[in-house]
């Protein structure tokens, strides 16, 4: 180790500046979802960031104790946002006892991010299947030979189950959809858009549902 690598980075000196150009009211579309398609065909094809659909879900239990991983957007429309897990997942037994949470895309090669907050309810187990069987052989197995979140003893143990798995069920074989694994849909209520911009001044525009189901626009101080 030389002496430049024993000295620690400081993260009070790591600064970036922004874009000049920024986020107009009248430049965004009628829907937050419309306005998240543009940004997100953007993210993909325009700037090829590595999985635009990664999105940080935040929850809390009925203590209100919260909890953060990073899971793949994988469907998204105007009844909202669409995502897939374990239901004895930690995330899945919080959206059980608290199915308010938040959705964060971190899109930071583009000084942007797209904050989501709104309630989850379980798909329906025609559209879970449909999704599951899309889904490649060994993520197939896979959902079956995790059981996310619980403890266990070994990797040796995981890796032994999904050979067993993989046996009974080889490729080109139908694996059947776990009982226990599907979606959730998370019809939003509010949507940020958030475009960094010169000297912190950051662009801060938030969709927010209304009882008739419209969209009001207001501006956040950065």
């Amino acid at each position: 180790m030389t002496d430049r690598d024993a000295v620690p980075l400081d993260p009070a000196a790591m600064r970036k500046q922004y874009r000049a150009e920024g986020l107009a009211e009248n430049d965004l579309a009628a829907t937050p979802v419309e306005q998240f398609a543009r940004w997100f065909k953007q993210a993909a094809s325009e700037a090829h960031l590595f999985e635009p659909n990664a999105m940080i879900v935040s929850t809390a239990d009925a203590e209100g104790r919260p909890s953060s991983r990073t899971v793949l957007l994988k469907h998204f429309d105007e009844q909202g946002f669409v995502f897939y897990t374990n239901y004895d997942s930690r995330k899945a037994r919080d959206l059980a006892e608290n199915p308010y949470l938040s959705l964060l895309f971190p899109w930071h090669p583009m000084a942007r991010q797209v904050i989501v907050t709104g309630v989850a309810r379980r798909t329906g187990r025609d559209e879970t299947a449909a999704y599951f069987r899309s889904r490649p052989h060994g993520s197939q197995l896979g959902a079956w030979a995790s059981a996310q979140s619980s403890v266990i003893a070994t990797r040796a143990d995981l890796d032994a189950s999904y050979a067993e798995l993989s046996a009974r069920h080889p490729e080109g074989d139908q694996v059947p959809v776990p009982p226990n694994w599907g979606g959730f849909r998370v019809a939003p209520q509010a949507v940020e858009f958030w475009q960094g911009r010169e000297n912190r001044l950051h662009d801060r525009l938030r969709y927010v549902a209304e009882q008739d189901g419209s969209w009001r626009i207001e501006r956040l101080s950065p």
